[in-house]
């Protein structure tokens, strides 16, 4: 219970970061560059001043992004497109669409599934705008799961609310009353739920719990169908003064979980210096492979972009590659300038 708790307490503020597909230049693995297409990225602010932060579409359909469970065991955020009827909110609705076997079970894809109990409804939704607090009541269903079940509900849970515009913590209630702890493994719910609580979480070899720092970072995987999407994997490593430089080198070392997960990123890339001022993050990468002018990959910088946004307080990152600023992505996007981040991955057919 008190590395749970630990764990649930700790302030990530490492880099998320999108593993690149595209082979050709030095920063890039030759070896997973297939004839795949990459995850889909889209670029789509929330609704702004909404309580949720859904993207409305072209059309008047909404995009959002739940957490599912892939056929490996790990979460992973789906893009899924609905409609919002008049009177339902998104928040509410997204956390409908995760319940297993539910009534939106045919719009989910193959190789995934919902996690939220069998039967569970959810009996009410609140939200508190002044301390962007997300409050759900689930039915008695929700506490029918098996314990091994239980910290991947808690984290799928609260990744799909905190993903939503505005929300950054989630109380969960149980049949009247707020739950002190889940019901089949005692994970703890005194304090409200954050992105604290890590999502896939792993330990790298010989790491001291106590005096480690948790940071997130985003693999590739695919589907049965070799569709490839990305996993965000929280792994504790040695403490470090600076959480997004140790998260971008773990991102390089690659994944522990070789057979499920890849990273695309070659292990002779070295993170040169990250320097945030103000609301702007400068990553500064440096690799002897890459020759100046080349085009990279839409998705390496668009993940770069997600990954510093996501745990720090920046708003924008400023992208250089062997101290040159001047980089342009395969679709002849510039990042000369700071870029915002971007909202919804994996948009997986379903």
């Amino acid at each position: 219970m008190v590395q749970k708790r630990w764990i649930r307490g700790a302030v990530l503020s490492g880099v998320l970061v999108l593993p690149i597909l595209t082979a050709g230049c030095g920063l890039f693995s030759q070896e997973t560059s297939k004839s795949i297409d990459p995850p889909q990225v889209e670029v789509k602010e929330g609704v702004d001043g909404a309580e949720t932060g859904q993207a409305v579409l072209p059309g008047g359909d909404t995009q959002m992004t739940v957490y599912l469970e892939d056929r490996n065991g790990y979460l992973a955020p789906i893009s899924l497109q609905t409609t919002l009827g008049t009177n339902e909110v998104a928040a509410q609705k997204a956390l409908e669409m995760m319940v297993e076997n539910g009534a939106y079970a045919s719009q989910l894809p193959e190789d995934f599934r919902a996690v939220i109990p069998q039967g569970t409804q959810i009996k009410s939704y609140k939200y508190d705008k002044e301390q962007k607090l997300a409050t759900v009541e689930f039915s008695e269903p929700f506490a029918s799961y098996n314990p091994q079940d239980e910290r991947t509900i808690v984290e799928a849970i609260t990744w799909t609310l905190t993903a939503m515009t505005g929300i950054e913590g989630v109380e969960i209630w149980y049949e009247g009353a707020k739950l002190p702890e889940m019901p089949q493994d005692g994970f703890p719910l005194d304090d409200k739920l954050t992105r604290a609580v890590g999502i896939n979480i792993e330990a790298a070899e010989g790491v001291n719990y106590a005096q480690s720092t948790p940071v997130t970072l985003y693999f590739s995987a695919q589907t049965l169908s070799d569709e490839q999407y990305y996993v965000p994997v929280t792994r504790l490593v040695a403490r470090s003064s600076s959480p997004t430089q140790a998260a971008l080198e773990q991102l390089i070392s690659g994944p522990l979980n070789k057979k499920e997960l890849t990273s695309v990123i070659l292990p002779d890339v070295q993170v040169k210096n990250i320097v945030q001022d103000g609301d702007v993050v400068t990553v500064d990468l440096e690799d002897e492979g890459y020759l100046g002018g080349e085009k990279l990959p839409t998705e390496m910088l668009q993940a770069l972009v997600l990954s510093v946004t996501e745990n720090s307080d920046a708003t924008s990152v400023q992208i250089k590659v062997n101290g040159e600023s001047n980089v342009v992505d395969l679709n002849n996007n510039s990042y000369s300038e700071p870029v915002g981040r971007p909202h919804h991955v994996n948009a997986i057919k379903s």
